[in-house]
């Protein structure tokens, strides 16, 4: 490595433009303009002496060398970003920095509504909510609360379970009404069915139903898409229970034959258990989420 200082500066701009694959996109992510972070990236390869991306048809690439660095780059975004958030209030009051991880569905759907009477409460709160349906590491603090739709099975967590979530096919009136209401598996066949695209684990998740790919005339692994898809009438798709209730115009399809299970759970890092801003959320979400998600 060359004697020119690396700044975090340089490693965020690095980061982000790994996840964006541009340098216009990762200065949107972060609130700068072009040309810094690519001083940034210009900076940083000279400090490695190496090259980090590649261009290509699809924008910028990492190289051999720049994917084996961003494992470890993140892995000190989240330290830096955990240590913020500690020294944001003491371990003992209800101020400071939470950073809690959701997937797309719950976190835009369902949390927003749970969580606005806690921050009115608390106004010395702030919380930063990750949409990802992948589960965060909460062993490297890249969240330090989890509402998960799956068992945790990492060794120093404390987790609980807090609902059990039902989902089924739900379609629009207006789509109903147009279209008819099928009354078997097979009368599916003859709708716009609304679902995954490659989502591996959704679509065996369909399959066990007798719902195939090749049945799903839209095919989306963004679930917030499915949603708005379903909700604009286009056609029939899964949604959670506890997300049609509050749309009175959505019908269940099928609610005696086709339905699906999930548990909900919550987790923290063991270390965070005592800590006071943390367990706040923990408990006002075991409280109210189960509410929100219910049928």
């Amino acid at each position: 490595m060359n004697n020119i200082p690396i700044q975090w500066d340089h490693w965020r701009s690095f980061i982000a433009v790994a996840e964006q694959g541009s340098l216009s996109g990762a200065a949107r992510m972060l609130g700068l303009t072009q040309p810094t972070v690519s001083r940034h990236i210009d900076l940083l390869e000279q400090a490695t002496g190496t090259t980090l991306f590649l261009r290509s048809q699809q924008g910028l690439v990492l190289s051999d060398i720049g994917r084996q660095m961003l494992p470890e780059a993140r892995a000190m975004a989240a330290s830096a970003a955990a240590l913020e958030r500690s020294a944001s209030a003491p371990i003992a009051l209800t101020r400071g920095i939470v950073r809690l991880s959701a997937s797309h569905v719950v976190g835009a759907e369902i949390l927003p509504a749970v969580l606005a009477p806690l921050l009115a409460a608390h106004p010395g709160l702030e919380v930063e909510l990750v949409l990802s349906n992948r589960n965060e590491d909460l062993l490297r603090r890249e969240a330090d609360l989890a509402v998960r739709m799956v068992r945790p099975a990492q060794t120093g967590l404390v987790a609980r379970k807090i609902a059990d979530v039902r989902l089924g096919l739900f379609a629009h009136a207006r789509y109903l009404a147009a279209r008819g209401t099928p009354r078997s598996v097979a009368e599916l066949a003859g709708h716009v069915m609304i679902g995954p695209d490659r989502d591996s684990m959704a679509l065996a998740g369909l399959a066990d139903t007798g719902i195939t790919r090749r049945m799903l005339r839209f095919r989306c692994d963004r679930e917030s898409a499915q949603i708005n898809a379903i909700r604009a009438g286009m056609g029939i798709g899964v949604l959670q229970a506890g997300i049609a209730r509050v749309m009175p115009e959505l019908r269940p399809v099928l609610a005696d034959r086709l339905s699906f299970g999930l548990e909900c759970w919550l987790a923290l890092h063991r270390d965070l258990h005592s800590t006071a801003r943390v367990q706040l959320v923990a408990d006002h979400l075991a409280e109210h989420l189960p509410r929100a998600l219910a049928a």
